[in-house]
């Protein structure tokens, strides 16, 4: 095997994978050294086998609906045969990765590799140097566990797709991402959440409707949401785990999950070698070509801390080999951003909460609109979809879109075709809606719910 390369990719993800086998089109020779699983954490243990886990969840509620349509369902759920489907999926998956790679002409390296120099790489296991031109870093991230006493019984998100048995009862701790959505996986296969957040509302960063209404949603569903609250004893008792929370709540569980944020996977880089300090997040920085402070030396995806989403870090794995091996200097816009939470209900948003965009713009119209979804027509129901709009009032241009409820995740990717090329509300509102869907209302909002002029609601 070859030592020499024009391009070293430390991380066989997403975005490690994607520059690879692009710089490899350019003509670039190019070697992948990968220390766990081809497919890196949204394949092998993140968002692939979350989505598989979240679909199973989701039948539960669909059968309990199928009785107000007529139908008699009789169901059961063995754990043991979802995570047997799931591996056997990961793996299939793994191996189409393993397969691209060798098709475009890259190498693949089973090992850790360290940085030694601007242009060097030193492997673990087989003490081999490899020298490039160019290094890319995509090690993405990590779980981060806190240091109370008794965490070593807790698991992170990466254990609990692979827990042996189902737990009756968990504890969730968290209010981001990961958290409300194992939140909703566990529940919906029929063990008893208790999801503890620290902070005062869930999803900080989100619109506050957003927040509020999954919070609502989650506590009617049954989940027990306690917020303001996190452990700071795990205690094992003869029945499980006890929790003992920061307000003195005692909780008895089976299980305990932690989901409280993911730390760049820079252990072992050797990034103090060529002088690459990290942020303060623990993060790589780059500038927006991803380059680091070693002007040989690059990092895309999760460990460069600029957005810890899968499609992030393919889209700028895709513009790093671009600019790099065909001189096309390409960079990645994340102005807008769709994206998905896959809770139960279901999160799509992109652009700008109404506080972001109240703070910037003089002022703004919000189009709300709250309804029974149809599915729920035939039984007492207390559960809402969501869609709301935020627009410039000046300009008319569409600044945010947030919804909640069925299929948000596959309505906002198409809404973000049109936000991206700025479509305004009056764009919306001539699209004839299509009858009867709930995504129909993003196109007959006609008149604001409210104002915001200068920060205050009108």
């Amino acid at each position: 095997m070859e030592n020499n390369f024009d391009l070293i990719v430390i991380g066989g993800g997403s975005g490690g994978v994607r520059a690879a086998r692009i710089a490899a089109g350019f003509g670039a020779k190019v070697c992948v050294v990968e220390e766990y699983r081809l497919g890196g954490t949204c394949v092998i243990r993140g968002c692939v086998p979350k989505k598989l886990f979240t679909y199973a969840s989701g039948f539960s509620s669909t059968f309990e609906l199928a009785k107000s349509f007529g139908w008699s369902v009789e169901a059961s759920f063995d754990w043991p045969t979802l995570i047997a489907n799931k591996d056997r999926e990961i793996k299939r998956l793994e191996g189409i990765y393993g397969s691209l790679l060798s098709a475009s002409g890259v190498e693949i390296r089973a090992d850790h590799a360290t940085i030694t120099g601007p242009n060097s790489v030193i492997l673990h296991n087989s003490q081999e140097i490899l020298t490039a031109k160019k290094i890319l870093i995509a090690t993405g991230g990590k779980p981060y566990m806190p240091e109370i006493p008794g965490i070593a019984h807790a698991i992170s998100s990466n254990e609990a797709f692979d827990l042996k048995t189902l737990p009756k009862s968990i504890m969730i701790v968290g209010g981001g991402y990961i958290a409300v959505e194992f939140a909703s996986i566990f529940h919906g296969l029929g063990v008893d959440v208790t999801l503890a957040y620290r902070g005062a509302l869930i999803l900080r960063g989100f619109d506050m409707h957003v927040r509020e209404g999954l919070t609502e949603e989650m506590n009617h569903n049954g989940i027990k949401v306690c917020l303001a609250t996190q452990p700071k004893v795990i205690e094992k008792t003869q029945n499980g785990l006890c929790v003992v929370c920061s307000d003195d709540m005692k909780v008895d569980v089976d299980q305990v999950m932690y989901a409280t944020g993911r730390t760049p996977n820079v252990e072992n880089l050797g990034l103090e070698n060529i002088g690459v300090e990290l942020g303060r997040h623990g993060e790589i920085p780059v500038d927006e070509y991803s380059r680091t402070s070693c002007p040989s030396v690059f990092a895309v995806g999760d460990v460069n801390g600029r957005a810890a989403l899968t499609p992030v870090a393919i889209r700028e794995g895709a513009a790093f080999a671009q600019t790099q091996f065909n001189d096309n200097p390409t960079k990645v816009d994340l102005s807008i951003v769709p994206t998905a939470v896959f809770s139960d209900p279901e999160i799509g948003t992109l652009g700008l909460s109404e506080a972001e965009a109240s703070a910037k713009f003089r002022e703004i119209n919000v189009y709300i609109a709250r309804f029974k979804p149809m599915t729920h027509a035939f039984v007492q129901s207390e559960t809402r979809m969501m869609f709301k709009l935020i627009t410039d009032a000046e300009t008319d241009k569409v600044l945010g879109v947030h919804i909640m409820g069925h299929a948000a995740g596959e309505m906002i990717q198409m809404v973000g075709i049109s936000v991206g090329m700025g479509a305004t509300k009056a764009d919306f509102d001539r699209t004839i809606a299509v009858h009867p869907v709930a995504a129909e209302e993003l196109v007959t909002l006609k008149e604001p719910t409210y104002r915001i002029v200068e920060g205050e609601r009108i």
